[in-house]
């Protein structure tokens, strides 16, 4: 059997002074997508920050690839390079004037100045390719704050694919684009999921789209109340446990 991309076993997290994530355990298998799912406050973004490092954990643990994380988060360089982060938004993209193709060359994440000429060559093909496959081509030469919502996500689903990865998490990746722009975005994941072989986690709050494209849920209030498929989790009954009646009039 293939090894899993990602295990977490009895996972607990401090945010502000109080346990947001609780003894949580789960797995991703390869080239699966999984949604996390559950109310504002719920711990779903602080259980992806201790999935990337940037939160330290109180107890349990995290392997990716089969390598355990440290309990500060540190994992090899070899396997930070594995995970790609798409966040809801980018908070700096007004304060650094990064053109489009600037932006995804960052996400080669090897240091340039140590290339050889034909890795320089090797590299500017890399993010030539990754604008082409996300349809950022004609954009390569605009700041990123000057980008619709619907072209930010897209550059940096380029800046995951400027490199291989094995894990991309997303946390309300969709979040503020207006219906086309999300239905673009989602088609565009799956195509490049199936390409690349991505192992997907994601946050949403979009349940139709998890009901369509995930193959597994992870229904969280701190702690994980239950997991399993879309069919079985998205049921009116296991959505008013986790979220309370007032979902049904939503």
């Amino acid at each position: 059997m293939e090894q899993s991309v990602l295990q977490i076993h009895d996972l607990s997290v401090e945010r502000g002074g109080r346990l947001a994530v609780e003894d949580v355990s789960f797995v991703l298998q390869p080239e699966s997508d999984t949604a996390l799912v559950g109310p504002n406050g719920a711990g779903k973004s602080t259980l992806v920050a201790a999935v990337l490092g940037l939160l330290p954990r109180c107890s349990g643990q995290i392997k990716l690839l089969g390598q355990p994380m440290s309990a500060d988060g540190r994992l090899p360089r070899s396997l930070r390079s594995q995970i790609a982060y798409v966040p809801q938004t980018l908070m700096f993209q007004g304060l650094f004037p990064l053109s489009v193709a600037e932006f995804v060359d960052l996400g080669f994440d090897r240091p340039g100045l140590c290339l050889p000429w034909h890795g320089w060559q090797q590299r500017r093909q890399a993010v030539e390719i990754a604008l082409e496959r996300t349809n950022c081509a004609d954009l390569r030469r605009r700041l990123l704050s000057e980008l619709s919502g619907g072209q930010l996500k897209r550059v940096l689903l380029a800046f995951c694919l400027v490199r291989p990865r094995r894990l991309l998490v997303l946390d309300e990746a969709q979040a503020g684009l207006d219906a086309p722009s999300t239905e673009q975005f989602q088609q565009l994941l799956l195509d490049l999921r199936r390409q690349e072989g991505w192992t997907v986690l994601q946050v949403s709050h979009d349940l139709e789209m998890v009901r369509r494209s995930s193959d597994q849920v992870l229904c969280l209030n701190r702690r994980l109340r239950c997991s399993g498929s879309p069919e079985q989790m998205l049921r009116p009954e296991r959505l008013v446990e986790l979220y309370g009646p007032n979902i049904i009039a939503q």
